[in-house]
């Protein structure tokens, strides 16, 4: 399981050497995955030292703000998550609807930074991956790929993004800033759902072996980092609102599959507060659902397959939204007319309001199949759906414009608003959702068979270990570890803030 990333010793005493000198030359220090998870661990020096490098620098301290506390302004750490909890005014439901900032993170505004560090740093404290000849390679729809060359280059790393040339312009001009050589930018054909044409392209590099790939959708740094620092953070903002009001239950927690990582905090917030999983796909590319294909420009979460790190048989529900409902909603939110719509005819209050700007389009996904949730489940005042906001509105400015030119070409006003909130967020239903039964979660697992045995030459037995809890149970022994490790490379390269 090492190519999974699941190795907890040292592979290469060799290239973990001259890791360990090249991080102490470029005085790079790793911090632990329990102080990502809780910041408040991280030392008062490297916090104070932090206040002089700003949240968007290529400096090593950065890494030290791929958490959720970051405050608006990205600089200081907050006493909770950044989130906004959305009312009927703007849902149509009354149960509230909660939605983490991933656009907080630094660097690329996206909480994908977090899964590229999970992914990265057991490969460097384990000797498997050489920052002195390796480049990382990181396949993505966009903000994964942003994520892991941000941090390659804080790593010293060389880094290089693979993405479908579909995606918004907006994330290949962050990359033409970022990387090392405009060659690391590698466009492959198609859009969001051209995932099979990013593997072709890895298994291509894969064949230099100074090319490291981090599938993002087989890695278990990705599905654990979620796990444990998106799953606490998500309960820390569930158990200040539950001190206030102590009749909170926390209902479900909703998040679109995309690699499956987010996932992961699902499983923890199962576990520790009872919640149920709702994975979320495009309507017009629905796998889960359907055994369907299809293209759609849900931003930010690749399809076609089942992730390989998808905990599927801890799945309790599926639904699709269509990129109809994102890409209108995206113009409602983004637009003077239809803000000014739900201020004056939805009394959406300001707090609310000005959330928009920070909800992508894959975030206002997760938000409409939050509601499609709480109407199907018939949810109350009291009982909680949490979701995640992924990356904000600023990374589809050119998306926005093309959808207004494409479908309101003669101007965009607020009955326009009036027609798309209606119809796209209030009249968000029930349809295309699935209660997950037993036989469900068996068709949806064995869907994954023909990406990752028969395309990617995943052992059998290793395929068919993850239909078992105590598999994923099991796998939360390795971020102990990781840390014990991370203290010793960080011991040995001797680096340290004063």
């Amino acid at each position: 399981m090492g190519t999974l990333g699941l190795e907890d010793g040292i592979v290469d005493e060799a290239v973990y050497a001259r890791t360990i000198e090249r991080f102490r030359e470029r005085r790079i220090l790793l911090p632990t995955f329990a102080q990502l998870a809780e910041p408040g661990l991280i030392p008062a020096s490297i916090r104070q030292a932090l206040a002089a490098v700003g949240p968007d620098e290529a400096d090593p301290l950065n890494l030290f703000r791929v958490h959720w506390y970051n405050d608006a302004d990205r600089t200081s750490q907050a006493a909770l998550p950044g989130h906004v909890v959305l009312g009927s005014e703007l849902t149509g439901v009354d149960a509230p609807i909660v939605v983490a900032f991933g656009d907080r993170f630094p660097m690329i505004r996206a909480h994908k930074v977090l899964a590229a560090y999970g992914c990265l740093v057991p490969r460097v404290v384990t000797g498997q991956f050489d920052p002195t000849s390796h480049r990382a390679v990181w396949p993505s729809t966009g903000n994964y790929c942003r994520g892991g060359v941000a941090i390659s280059s804080l790593m010293s790393c060389r880094g290089v993004a693979v993405l479908p040339e579909g995606m918004s312009r907006e994330r290949f001009a962050w990359l033409e800033n970022w990387v090392t050589d405009p060659a690391d930018v590698i466009a492959t054909t198609g859009t969001e759902s051209n995932v099979k044409e990013i593997y072709d392209k890895c298994a291509e590099l894969s064949l230099d072996p100074a090319n490291v790939i981090f599938n993002q959708f087989a890695e278990f740094g990705n599905h654990l980092v979620h796990y444990q620092c998106t799953g606490s953070a998500l309960g820390a903002v569930f158990d200040a609102m539950r001190d206030r009001d102590p009749a909170l239950r926390l209902a479900a927690f909703v998040s679109a599959s995309g690699s499956a990582g987010t996932l992961g905090a699902g499983d923890y917030l199962k576990e520790t507060r009872g919640a149920r999983i709702v994975a979320v796909e495009a309507l017009e590319c629905p796998t889960m659902l359907y055994n369907g294909f299809g293209e759609h420009n849900i931003q930010g979460i690749g399809d076609k397959h089942i992730p390989f790190i998808h905990n599927v048989y801890n799945t309790d529900i599926v639904t699709a939204v269509s990129d109809r409902a994102t890409d209108h909603l995206a113009v409602v939110f983004g637009s003077e007319a239809g803000r000014a719509f739900l201020a004056r005819r939805r009394h959406v209050p300001p707090e609310a309001l000005a959330a928009l700007d920070e909800f992508g389009l894959s975030s206002i996904c997760n938000i409409v199949a939050a509601v499609k949730t709480a109407k199907y489940l018939g949810l109350g005042p009291d009982q909680v759906v949490m979701t995640v906001a992924t990356d904000g509105a600023e990374m589809y400015a050119s998306e926005q414009a093309r959808i207004a030119e494409r479908d309101f070409a003669a101007g965009f006003d607020e009955v326009d608003a009036a027609e798309a909130f209606g119809r796209f967020m209030l009249g968000a239903e029930t349809d295309h959702l699935l209660e997950t039964t037993a036989v469900d979660r068996a068709r949806i697992f064995d869907l994954g068979y023909f990406t990752w045995v028969e395309q990617q030459g995943i052992a059998v037995d290793e395929f068919n270990a993850r239909r078992e809890q105590s598999f994923w149970r099991d796998l939360r022994t390795e971020l102990g570890r990781w840390d014990e490790l991370i203290g010793e490379f960080n011991a040995r390269t001797g680096v340290a803030v004063l």
